[in-house]
């Protein structure tokens, strides 16, 4: 699709935002709402039609996609028609009010094909990804604890309590940056003004990998405050977004560790401020679901990270209701398959769709996508996280310290390291290394995988080859060590280069040469 139009519903105060927006990148093509004069204003931004309802915008041949910025009430119901009138749909959180609901429209996307996604807007924040980049490479080591803190003195909303409202956005940093789902959820919600919806709560949160946080959320506090802290062993980060881009994202080296008795201590150190390209995260998160919608890939928020967040949302309503005792989070991912020989410890995540077959084990701090397929004799090790549509075969261990990407494709008795030098006799956990298979690639079977490499998006490792070094984009190793011998499209057939430019032999997909490999045309 080489040019993509959006509708927007709803155009309330958010809904201007995503108007602005949308109509500086081009593709703002309609809107509606049930003022006629907010939709006026909001089409004024980029002299696009506004249609009279619902119905007459998806009417719209010329619509390919929907962003929905209705009230939270109405998010299920609204986003339902938009995929049933097969359009791609970016929703605003929270997705749905009611869990079921949100895992119907889930399972309505996948039917259709389309593209769903969720408005969690602070994982397209340049703080978040640079966070998250550096817990992948470990530079804070172990995250003991987290500390999130979302309040203000705003609108009190009528259609959802605090919790749903604000806390969605910490729950969804949180549970990327960790790489788990909490395996216990406790909550207290205040109702400061004496009516039937919370104004304040503070939310507990406990993981599988020994990690804890706390959130405290309020829409009645004086001060505004938007600020998120976490504890490693090694440093510590405070991202505050009251603070100027130059400010935002400080990380703090520290250390802990025992003493001589065996007492913790915290070592101080120094601080560093990160350099960050100011993006607004509204507009990042446009430019993502535009090419999600062009491109067919997957968002950088999926669907099941929407379920992960309101199972979050609905295991603390329990527990407040409960006087506030820990509740384990119902699990999002239905329809799963695990074979009755098979082991997942309590606490591992599981999408919707997988399969584990004969003889698995999984761990319990250990967080697997949805639509995979782990075959016999498979291990997933504690913390290891696997993206969606990813195929292991039978016999691969998937130690601690590797992550798979989505749709990555692991070959019968593959094998991975996490240490460069074991001995039997030597404890060297500390000394793992981090090994990255990116979207899409390849790996063959009886491939043995060095610790602490990159294999880049849709490259190829052949039956048999031994990685020590990274593989580039779209690359085809071979041998012992490996070493380029070509390059694989994303349909896995041969790519022909020529200078700085290739084209697949079977799909004609054309390609050109960039910093990490080939990258494809749009």
């Amino acid at each position: 699709m080489s040019e993509v139009r959006v509708g927007l519903v709803g155009c309330g105060r958010w809904g201007m935002r995503h108007a602005r927006v949308l109509s500086e990148l081009g593709v703002l093509g309609a809107v509606c709402d049930v003022e006629p004069e907010r939709a006026a204003a909001a089409a004024a931004l980029a002299e696009v039609p506004v249609a009279a309802d619902l119905e007459s915008l998806l009417a719209r041949c010329d619509i390919h996609a929907v962003v929905v910025a209705t009230p939270a009430a109405t998010h299920a119901a609204v986003a339902r028609r938009v995929l049933e009138a097969d359009k791609d749909v970016l929703v605003e959180k929270p997705l749905a009010l009611d869990l079921d609901e949100a895992r119907a429209l889930v399972r309505l996307a996948e039917a259709r094909g389309r593209v769903l996604t969720v408005g969690h807007l602070l994982l397209h924040h340049p703080a978040v990804v640079e966070l998250r980049r550096r817990l992948r490479e470990g530079q804070l080591g172990r995250v003991r604890m987290a500390r999130a803190t979302r309040a203000n003195w705003g609108r009190v909303r009528s259609e959802e309590d605090v919790l749903y409202s604000l806390a969605p956005h910490d729950v969804a940093v949180l549970c990327d940056l960790l790489g788990e789902m909490p395996s216990q959820v406790s909550a207290r919600l205040l109702r400061v003004l004496g009516t039937n919806r919370a104004d304040a709560a503070v939310v507990g949160l406990e993981f599988a990998s020994g990690s804890r946080a706390e959130l405290f959320v309020s829409w009645l506090e004086p001060v505004k405050e938007h600020r998120l802290r976490m504890v490693g062993e090694m440093a510590s980060a405070v991202f505050d977004d009251g603070r100027p881009w130059s400010e935002k994202l400080v990380i703090l080296r520290h250390e802990l560790r025992r003493d001589e008795v065996g007492a913790w201590e915290a070592v101080g150190g120094t601080e560093h401020v990160v350099a960050l390209e100011p993006m607004e995260p509204l507009r990042a998160q446009a430019e993502d679901f535009v090419a999600a919608v062009r491109t067919r890939k997957a968002p950088r928020v999926s669907a099941q990270s929407a379920l992960d967040v309101l199972a979050v949302l609905e295991a603390a309503t329990r527990s407040a209701a409960q006087g506030g005792v820990p509740v384990t989070p119902c699990a999002p991912g239905a329809a799963t398959f695990v074979h009755p020989t098979a082991v997942v410890d309590p606490g591992a995540q599981v999408g919707a769709g997988t399969r584990i077959w004969h003889f698995c084990h999984v761990y319990g701090s250990a967080r697997i996508g949805a639509r995979c397929v782990l075959g016999q004799n498979v291990m997933v090790g504690p913390r290891v996280r696997i993206g969606d549509g990813v195929k292991i075969q039978n016999n691969v261990s998937v130690y601690e310290g590797v992550e798979l990407e989505d749709e990555v494709f692991c070959g019968p008795s593959a094998v991975f390291t996490n240490v460069a030098t074991p001995r039997a006799a030597i404890e060297r956990k500390h000394a793992f290394r981090r090994t990255l298979v990116r979207r899409g690639a390849t790996i063959g079977a009886n491939a043995t995988i060095v610790c602490g490499v990159t294999i880049g998006r849709w490259a190829f490792v052949a039956a048999g080859a031994v990685v020590t070094h990274d593989v580039p984009d779209h690359g085809l190793v071979i041998g012992i060590p490996a070493r380029l011998a070509g390059w694989r499209c994303r349909c896995g057939e041969k790519i022909e280069l020529a200078g700085e430019r290739g084209r697949c032999v079977a799909c004609g997909s054309t390609y050109r040469r960039g910093a990490e490999g080939l990258n494809a045309d749009p």
